[in-house]
């Protein structure tokens, strides 16, 4: 006799009522610091005057959720409504332990708790999975076109960018749907007994096997919807990665007449379910399934595999060409490579120039930049700095200025406020929030020039002649800046609480002389009342802010004060370049920050991942994730205020289809290119992240012929930076070589202009193959110069890495590391420009040197400069020239680009002395040469032991002695030459 199931045991109403207290607390948790942040966010884009993007991001993911919540909760609720209702009246119980009629009683009991609970769970964890897909749903519902087609199935590219990526996220929605359906019925009816394994081979009940069989019908129609769109998605195919990207000829000839085949079958087979339904037929539909896997395995892997392996790799380079062909046109017109766009020169590269045709150059060399921004960030720190409050960004910039009617690069920072840097007796709350809130001033110093210090004096060669324009000296940088104070900058990493009323509020750090300064700009969230204050303190942690009388009328709160961070926020369709940078304009410092409009469905665009690509030896700078693309644009230059934060985002190309389909979804945000001020045009450079992408596409797609590429035998390769660790390994696997800002006139332009270059080698060796630079100037603004050397072995150049040898074993710089180089003092390589000149190429790497101390900062010390097989070592420039070319030479680099002189600033003077070869026969020489020698032995030991005054003396003993050498000669004494101390600071 059966005995009755007994049901789960009941839970007390203490128990009942303590397990919803617990539940409401932590979904208070997880609900409340969510709203909360919303909240500050809603008040931070109500700031930046960007509310419709927050209220669109959220209103869109608040749909998408509900859509897909309902969509997958809905089919499992009627699936387990249909298994319910249809459940057997008698289910026979196999024995007293059968755990089947224990469960079954406790869900009968609760049969509303579990069809309701079930489907919302699976619809909440559904819907929470599909929210950051919000993207995808707004560029379909407002896609352009891109004007051009692709070359199988002639539909345009809007198609593949915009709509099939929605196509194939819905399917995959249904098909999770009708999956989560499926297993719900299934588990129902074997719970309520309409499916049972006992006996031989089990028996299923007329109703579940309808509904299961009409549920898998559905999917395998679905199937056969995803067949058809497969046969787009070939375009994407990465049969033949990482030769290229896109549907190779097996996929044309083989899979492509597979999934047609296999779409009519998938029909077929729904069809068989359907009908095996309703007719009680099981065989049929289990035949239909056979098949279904059956021709998937041989029709649509069997068959290709085939193909591929005795037809088509036997003749690849043949049988591939179309498609290669298809693939380097779109890889091209995708990444901005088309002809229009790059221009390609023959460049003979001849290792040998003479003395005339460098004194013809009026264009690059008297522009070659001699400071490295990635070096000297320390020596910003300790001369400009002042307060140890301030600070620089671990990388500075290069940016171009017209000062005295002078254009030429400068190297450039924002004197910003970094509070890492406050003593432990200034890191109060007060100070670090309320009193050190602001950085003051734009430096600028001169790219291609140092200070040349006047020997007798107490100031140092070698440095930077860096200035600043701050709120005491507007025009100190010989830049004027009305307002210099920054607010937000790439160190502003912590909220700072500004403004309020006199009196009340501590002042704000303004300068030495004035501290009770309080922010009066547009910038930043009120927080002067007491809710505001409540959500800061409760967002922050920080009880200070509910309680502190400093805060009155008018305090502000300021936070997310990073440009990329803000760019980011206002714009998150957009991929922002790794290097803001500071500009003025207009009297104004606004950060300029470059945006990149990206995609990754490019039909037969190579796919490229954008972290690997712009990967290099370049330290100091935000590295992008390595997600995949195969279509990038510059679209979109923002700039965001230093001192109020405000966020402007300009187009640059008006017409680009990406750009246009999000100008659709935020309408306004973006304003058009002709409302660019031809002042900030001027400071616009071109992106380094997008010429790194580029340059990598262009050591393979430069090729012209499909079979060429197949070979790959005429592809280049970035070098790697041999100034780096690990630069010079043999086998090319050290970090790549940064691309370099210069200003420059390269063959074919008319003046210097400034640009971002890039040396490129041969594949996996080390000669310079070409020479690519593209240019910042608003009239050819994106024009990308490849320099393409000759292939026939004739005039082959050294590439970086082989330069870097050449200077590593030149005898005069062995010599002179050995002398500055020592335990006190580090050798610190600044970057390696490779400059066309002469229709050769110049190789300069300005040398510094560093005191191994805690406030030590880097000096130039020499300059290594290489064209052909000549090597010049020197202090200066023009020296290094002078050595490669010939005496006077070097007078190039200065007569064109001399800075003007500024006020307190020591004169310009001659390069320092060197030792000439002397004359025969005359005493006087003789014995200026001994004391020459004898000077330099002391100096030498001095900068051995670290004695800095025995170092001083010893260099004005050389001075004497080489200027009682020139007495004797005949010639005019020299003018003072700049000693070079062993270390700054």
């Amino acid at each position: 006799m059966a005995t009755r199931p007994v049901s789960l045991p009941k839970l007390s109403k203490r128990s009942r009522i303590l397990l919803i207290i617990a539940a409401v607390v932590v979904l208070a948790l997880l609900v409340g610091a969510r709203l909360l942040g919303t909240y500050v966010d809603w008040l931070w884009f109500g700031e930046v005057g960007a509310r419709s993007v927050f209220t669109t991001e959220i209103v869109t993911r608040i749909v998408l959720f509900l859509g897909v919540a309902l969509l997958v909760g809905g089919a499992l609720a009627v699936s387990l409504t249909i298994a319910y209702r249809t459940r057997p009246v008698f289910v026979p119980i196999s024995g007293n332990d059968d755990p089947l009629a224990r469960y079954r009683a406790a869900v009968t009991a609760r049969i509303r708790l579990f069809g309701i609970g079930l489907p919302l769970l699976a619809g909440v964890i559904a819907g929470a999975s599909v929210e950051s897909d919000w993207q995808r749903v707004q560029l379909f519902l407002n896609a352009t076109d891109f004007g051009q087609v692709d070359p199988e199935f002639g539909n345009d590219i809007g198609f593949y960018a915009f709509d099939l990526p929605f196509y194939n996220w819905l399917l995959g929605q249904v098909f999770l749907a009708i999956a989560v359906a499926f297993v719900g019925g299934l588990l129902a009816h074997y719970l309520f007994g309409g499916i049972r394994l006992a006996g031989k081979g089990g028996q299923i009940a007329g109703p579940a096997r309808v509904q299961l069989a009409v549920t898998a019908g559905l999917f395998v129609l679905f199937k056969a919807l995803e067949y058809f769109l497969d046969r787009y998605n070939l375009l994407f195919s990465d049969r033949n990665m990482p030769l290229f990207t896109g549907a190779t000829y097996t996929d044309l000839n083989a899979v492509l007449p597979a999934k047609l085949i296999l779409l009519c079958i998938s029909v077929f087979c729904a069809i068989a379910f359907f009908v095996g339904a309703f007719m009680r037929n099981v065989q049929l539909p289990a035949i239909a399934l056979v098949l279904l896997i059956l021709s998937g395995v041989l029709v649509g892997a069997a068959w290709p595999a085939v193909l591929e392996q005795f037809s088509v790799r036997p003749n690849a380079n043949e049988k591939e060409a179309v498609s290669i062909q298809r693939n380097m046109d779109a890889t091209r017109n995708a990444f901005g490579l088309t002809p229009d766009k790059v221009e390609y020169q023959p460049y003979t590269g001849k290792p040998e120039a003479t003395p005339a045709e460098i004194r013809a150059d009026k264009g690059t060399i008297p522009n070659i930049r001699l400071l490295d921004p990635n070096v000297l960030t320390p020596t910003f720190t300790q001369r400009v700095g002042r307060e140890n409050f301030y600070g620089f960004p671990d990388k500075l910039d290069v940016d171009r200025y017209t000062v005295d009617g002078k254009r030429q690069d400068y190297i450039v920072a924002a004197k910003e406020i970094r509070t890492e840097g406050l003593q432990e007796n200034q890191r109060t709350w007060i100070n670090r929030h309320l009193v050190y809130t602001h950085g003051n001033g734009f430096v600028a110093a001169p790219a291609n020039t140092i200070d040349r210090a006047v020997q007798g004096t107490d100031s140092d060669g070698g440095y930077p002649i860096a200035r600043t324009s701050d709120t005491q000296n507007p025009k100190g940088a010989g830049i004027e800046v009305t307002e210099p104070r920054i607010y937000y900058g790439e160190l502003a990493t912590d909220y700072a609480i500004v403004g309020g009323q006199p009196g009340k509020a501590p002042g704000e750090w303004d300068t030495a002389t004035d501290r009770s300064y309080l922010y009066k700009g547009s910038g930043g969230v009120p927080i002067d009342n007491w809710f505001n204050r409540l959500v800061f303190a409760a967002n922050e942690g920080e009880r200070n802010i509910l309680f502190s009388d400093a805060i009155s009328e008018g305090s502000k709160i300021m936070y997310n004060r990073d440009p990329r961070q803000r760019v980011s926020k206002v714009a998150p369709w957009l991929t922002v370049d790794g290097d803001p940078y500071p500009a003025v304009v207009g009297g104004k410092v606004v950060w300029i920050v470059d945006g990149y409009t990206t995609m990754n469905n490019y039909p037969y665009a190579q796919q490229t991942q954008l972290g690997d690509a712009t990967q290099d030896s370049l330290s100091g700078v935000a590295r992008q994730a390595n997600s995949s693309i195969n279509y990038i644009r510059n679209s979109v230059k923002a700039t965001v205020d230093a001192f109020n934060g405000t966020v402007t985002l300009y187009s640059i190309d008006d017409n680009e289809p990406v750009l246009n389909a999000w100008k659709n979804v935020f309408p306004g945000m973006v304003k058009p290119s002709s409302e660019i001020s031809q002042e900030l045009r001027e400071h616009f450079r071109y992106p380094e992240d997008m010429f790194k992408v580029q340059r990598e596409l262009l050591t393979k797609y430069h090729v012209e012929k499909p079979q060429d590429f197949y070979t790959t035998q005429t592809f280049w390769s970035v070098p790697p930076d041999p100034t780096a660790e690990g630069g010079l390994d043999p086998n090319n696997s050290g970090p790549k070589q940064p691309a370099y800002y210069v200003m420059a006139q390269v063959p074919g332009d008319d003046r210097p202009k400034f640009q971002l270059t890039s040396s490129l080698t041969a594949l996996q060796r080390q000669y310079l193959a070409a020479w690519v630079s593209v240019s910042s100037e608003p009239e050819d603004y994106g024009k990308i110069r490849v320099l393409r050397l000759p292939t026939d072995g004739s005039n082959q150049n050294d590439g970086p890495v082989q330069v870097q040898n050449r200077f590593q074993s030149d005898q005069g710089f062995a010599q002179q590391r050995t002398l500055l180089g020592n335990q006190s003092v580090s050798i610190i390589n600044g970057n390696l420009l490779t400059l066309p000149v002469a229709n050769g190429f110049l190789y300069v790497e300005p040398i510094y040197i560093q005191q191994r101390n805690a406030n030590s900062y880097p000096q130039l010390a020499r300059v290594l400069v290489a064209f052909g097989p000549k090597v010049g070592f020197a202090p200066t420039l023009e020296e290094a020239l002078d050595k490669v070319f010939g005496e006077g030479t070097g007078d190039t680099a200065t007569q064109p680009n001399q800075p003007p002189p500024t006020p307190g600033a020591p004169p310009p003077t001659a390069p320092p002395p060197t030792t000439p070869a002397p004359p025969a026969g005359n005493a006087g020489i003789d014995q200026a040469i001994a004391a020459m020698d004898a000077a330099a032995a002391k100096l030498e030991t001095a900068q051995r032991n670290g004695d800095f005054a025995g170092y001083g003396a010893a260099l004005a003993e050389l001075h004497a002695a080489l200027q009682k050498y020139r007495e004797a000669k005949g010639g005019a004494a020299p003018t003072s030459a700049p000693p070079v101390p062993p270390a700054g600071g």
